[in-house]
């Protein structure tokens, strides 16, 4: 990307871990003041270390992101303290996975909670900043579940919910030069599909051979392999896309 000037600011929930640990670092490396956020302040600390031993700019923020008090709180806090944000990443998520007759109703509104009222509030409370500056990056989380997956009604619906809320984003905000993406991983190796194993009763090493196999590239993916995703729709190149949903996944998707 062609980096401004001033470094802008992206923000990337869910941050302190996993997938949102590597699109921070990633965005961090293209030239972005990065805010970490997620639940535990004290963990995106180690993100953010790692980004300013790096020579970049980063804030570690503790937030629920369901909270719209919260939310609005921690973005006047990033716009005082790193700048005002024009990339937001909505990365934030978690699963409470059951079939559909065992599921509870805490299970389905924790999930749609975290996903979709999440992403929401935290883009009504960054996109004025990005009107504002006449340019802004939506990039949303959303998953190969959203065409459906045995056990996840709520992570399923939500994802694509969330699919749909980008592609309203697009329409609703791209006169102001803010363009809104959405990335659909596949299986990506961390710590979450780790846990989903271990649930499961299976090692790691088995659960992945045994979902590898169906992937056309023969490999799980890794966090970096969605940044590199990420990395194109913030940038200056990624004008011209918008309402896109792109499946990072090894290999096409029905």
């Amino acid at each position: 990307m062609t980096t401004p000037t001033t470094p802008r600011i992206a923000i990337v929930t869910g941050a302190a871990r996993g997938i949102g640990a590597g699109v921070a670092r990633r965005l961090a490396a293209d030239g972005f003041a990065v805010a970490v956020l997620d639940l535990d302040e004290t963990a995106c600390k180690a993100v953010v270390e790692g980004i300013e031993t790096a020579g970049g700019r980063g804030l570690a923020v503790g937030v629920d992101v369901a909270d719209e008090r919260a939310v609005e709180a921690a973005v006047e806090r990033i716009a005082a303290q790193l700048g005002e944000p024009t990339v937001l990443v909505n990365n934030a998520g978690i699963i409470r996975d059951n079939l559909l007759f065992k599921m509870s109703v805490d299970e389905w509104d924790a999930v749609m909670d975290v996903h979709l009222r999440g992403a929401f509030l935290m883009t009504r409370a960054v996109q004025g900043y990005m009107t504002k500056a006449g340019w802004g990056r939506i990039v949303n989380l959303s998953s190969t579940s959203a065409l459906g997956n045995r056990g996840q009604a709520n992570y399923s619906a939500a994802k694509a919910g969330v699919q749909g809320f980008t592609k309203t984003l697009a329409l609703e905000l791209g006169k102001f030069g803010v363009t809104a993406n959405a990335i659909a991983p596949g299986f990506i190796e961390t710590e979450m599909t780790k846990a989903t194993a271990e649930r499961m009763g299976y090692s790691f090493e088995d659960f992945r051979a045994a979902i590898v196999k169906n992937i056309p590239v023969g490999r799980g993916g890794l966090p970096a392999d969605i940044a590199n995703a990420v990395s194109f729709f913030a940038g200056e190149s990624a004008g011209f896309v918008s309402g896109q949903v792109l499946y990072v996944a090894g290999g096409p998707q029905a």
